[in-house]
């Protein structure tokens, strides 16, 4: 009898990022100009004339080079679409998908002075860039936030609890139960540092967050306890109840923080 060889499972390959096209370093003179100094040129039509807003969420497929053909980032080897929010992306990038409708392909040259600040982030000073992008989806999201007028301080209204918490309810909900500290709940927040920074929102975002009470800065252990479902307020929260002045979590804002919050249920 002849034993039976075991079948090797295929490798799947990991697709690679495209080489750089042949005019990488000098957009053709039938790239078209817009008033920025932003240049483009078609590679495949999209549908509809729907364009994305300057502040919605954004799907793309996308490879950026140097204009020495150079890679910066590229969504290829990821095998699928990035999620971008069009506020959080370089200055070229946004008004050329901007232009786009769903679909479509297009190669932008984009000048220094457009290539900063946001996503793909290359080290060192702003320089230009090359990038082909093509727009799979988009989804309108809200306007921007506007920065509350009492950011920097808690006005002479707002409550004011022995941690130094402080707490302003701009709606009251219907709700009749608090929940606890470890309670689970679902809510919706946006915070920003007293100088009106935004720096984290799930509104912008377009997605409510759901997490134990027990697993957040303390200034919203307490807080949130303070509510019934359908009321939003505002925290005043004191650094030794945010993130402290010298954060352990990277990228966690430093100092006081000012939070609205609406609590949308409890689970």
């Amino acid at each position: 009898m002849v034993a039976a060889q075991p079948i090797e499972p295929l490798q799947s390959a990991r697709p690679v990022v495209p080489p750089a096209p042949a005019d990488v370093a000098e957009a053709p003179p039938q790239a078209a100009p817009t008033a920025s100094g932003l240049r483009w040129k078609l590679l495949g039509k999209g549908e509809g004339t729907a364009h994305p807003g300057a502040h919605d969420k954004v799907n793309i497929v996308f490879t950026a080079w140097t204009p020495e053909g150079e890679v910066i980032d590229s969504s290829i080897p990821d095998g699928e679409a990035r999620a971008f929010v069009m506020d959080d992306v370089i200055k070229g990038l946004a008004e050329g998908v901007s232009l786009m409708a769903k679909g479509e392909k297009r190669r932008l040259w984009i000048p220094a002075a457009l290539a900063s600040p946001g996503r793909p982030k290359r080290r060192g000073p702003p320089s230009p860039c090359v990038i082909d992008v093509e727009l799979v989806d988009f989804v309108k999201m809200p306007d921007p936030i506007p920065v509350p007028e009492d950011v920097a301080a808690a006005p002479a209204d707002a409550k004011r609890t022995p941690s130094g918490l402080a707490y302003k309810f701009l709606k009251h909900g219907k709700g009749k139960e608090h929940p606890k500290a470890d309670s689970n709940v679902e809510v919706h927040y946006s915070g920003w540092t007293p100088d009106g920074r935004l720096f984290d929102s799930s509104v912008r975002r377009g997605q409510p967050i759901s997490f134990s009470l027990n697993g957040v800065i303390k200034g919203w252990t307490e807080g949130v306890q303070l509510m019934v479902v359908g009321d939003k307020a505002r925290f005043w929260i004191p650094s030794a109840l945010a993130y402290g002045d010298t954060p352990s979590r990277p990228g966690a804002p430093v100092g006081p923080l000012v939070f609205d919050v609406e609590l949308l249920s409890i689970q």
